[in-house]
């Protein structure tokens, strides 16, 4: 069944139809991967490591980041694997759920000039969701990369995913995001994508 999303096939965006993900467009937004949430979140190995591939190909593409951390001195630091991705990336810390309701963060998201957000992180049903409904009620086109989201619990990343959907969001996975901003073989990036996908 189709539905109202989608016209012929295609998503509907607030800001019209989107066909491509394309890189010079796109910012990518890192979710509170820390010490203390991490351990709890379900199967978050596979999180990580999916997270951990999309980061460093995302570095390649030259796709910018925002990186979040709630609350740290509760929360702790950016787990290893992802700071390590990240490289030199500063984090900006924050009190609020959703990263459009911090004002500093907000700035900068609009200062990148990106209209296209690339979400990755935890907790889906929370922070992650909050971000999604924000930045599609400013007008941002946003891609959800469904397999580097978690929850604590099965249902609550479910639910995220189908309310993420309603309000407009795009799913896609790590690897799928990454070759469509790739574009084809001969592109110079196409080598270390390959590389990190296999």
């Amino acid at each position: 069944m189709q539905q109202p999303w989608q016209i012929k096939g295609k998503s509907w965006s607030k800001g019209g139809l989107l066909m491509r993900i394309e890189r010079n467009d796109a910012i990518a937004i890192v979710v509170d991967y820390q010490e203390k949430l991490m351990p709890v979140i379900l199967d978050n190995e596979t999180v990580v490591k999916n997270s951990e591939i999309l980061i460093n190909g995302l570095r390649e593409l030259e796709v910018p980041f925002i990186v979040s951390q709630q609350y740290t001195k509760g929360l702790g630091e950016t787990v290893a694997p992802i700071a390590n991705a990240l490289n030199d990336v500063k984090y900006f810390e924050k009190k609020s759920f959703s990263l459009w309701q911090s004002e500093e963060i907000k700035e900068a998201i609009i200062a990148s000039g990106k209209k296209t957000a690339i979400i990755c992180g935890v907790e889906a049903h929370i922070c992650v969701l909050q971000t999604v409904i924000d930045l599609r009620d400013a007008g941002y086109n946003v891609v959800l990369v469904a397999d580097c989201i978690g929850s604590r619990k099965k249902i609550d990343k479910r639910f995220a995913l189908k309310r993420a959907v309603e309000e407009g969001a795009f799913l896609t996975t790590h690897e799928a995001i990454l070759y469509e901003l790739t574009i084809g073989a001969d592109s110079p990036h196409f080598k270390i994508i390959s590389k990190l996908t296999k």
